[in-house]
């Protein structure tokens, strides 16, 4: 087997791949899947950045953890309000306000949580010594903003 003859089977597994989760998970789930790659990106360089700068300290990574935690208790908040409206949208004779069975919430704090980790982890490739493009920063701010409202931390 040649390279390009092996490069279009690997493009049609991860083709497959990404097809089969679409369809298991939905959109829903890769907003969720982007978001804790997000997370997980930020502290990986947040902890890098502090090393880096030799600010590092067992509490100030345990802080960004609950932090974390913070915002995956906001997420299933969020995914607990969209069950809700399903169960009432369910026992109701008519549509609630014309909405279906749809993740709002859940959806819009994925995608504002997803801007906001974003955003961190530019911040900490500043920090790094990267020289990071003003309209990149902004640009993310304003998908943030557009998302759900501003950072308030």
């Amino acid at each position: 087997m040649n390279a390009p003859e092996k490069a279009t089977e690997i493009k049609a597994l991860v083709t497959l791949a990404v097809s089969f989760l679409t369809a298991l998970w939905g959109w829903l789930g890769w907003a969720i899947a982007i978001f804790v790659i997000a997370m997980l990106a930020d502290y990986i360089t947040g902890s890098w950045a502090a090393r880096a700068r030799g600010e590092w300290s067992s509490a100030a990574a345990r802080e960004g953890l609950w932090h974390k935690l913070g915002e995956i208790a906001a997420l299933l908040v969020a995914a607990l309000c969209d069950i809700a409206v399903q169960v009432i949208l369910h026992s109701a004779e008519a549509p609630l306000f014309g909405l279906g069975e749809r993740h709002y919430l859940t959806l819009l704090v994925a995608v504002w949580y997803t801007f906001t980790e974003l955003g961190s982890i530019i911040e900490n490739a500043g920090r790094l010594g990267a020289p990071i493009p003003e309209g990149l920063r902004k640009g993310i701010a304003l998908l943030r903003d557009k998302a759900g409202g501003e950072n308030k931390e």
